[in-house]
């Protein structure tokens, strides 16, 4: 299964994120968390500023 239709997002607004033109809103990230199965630490750990 695709992740967009886990989570209730098309593949487009995925393509976006990818490719930071667009950031997901809380309410993606919180369903990003629970799809991967980790903690919001985990989640945000390699992310730069």
């Amino acid at each position: 299964m695709q992740l967009g239709k886990l989570i209730g997002v098309s593949q487009k607004a995925i393509d976006y994120w990818e490719r930071s033109v667009n950031e997901p809103k809380a309410s993606y990230i919180i369903a990003l968390v629970k799809v991967f199965g980790v903690s919001f630490d985990e989640f945000f750990e390699n992310i730069e500023n």
